[in-house]
């Protein structure tokens, strides 16, 4: 959760329009530069005056440059819940 004045300070950046969608999606506001989206659709942003600086952007990071950690799945699975390829459990 944030202060009031950072939330008043990212209205001002952000414009009502993205201040009401972040709202309701995270609860919270954020301000910054855009710096990456990784393969997922996830956005990284920058932001100088809140957070400490990073090194490079995620997209330069070694790690994920070389592809996968060793616990990672090859391919994104989907999520089955509410499906019937769920899993169920059941007593024996």
């Amino acid at each position: 959760m944030s202060t009031i004045t950072r939330t008043w300070r990212n209205l001002r950046r952000i414009g009502l329009k993205e201040y009401a969608h972040q709202m309701m999606n995270m609860g919270d506001t954020k301000a910054g530069t855009y710096i990456a989206t990784d393969r997922y659709g996830n956005k990284y942003y920058e932001n100088l005056d809140e957070e400490l600086p990073l090194d490079k952007p995620p997209t330069e990071d070694a790690v994920l440059r070389t592809g996968q950690r060793t616990w990672e799945l090859p391919e994104h699975r989907e999520n089955l819940t509410a499906s019937r390829a769920a899993f169920k459990t059941y007593s024996t």
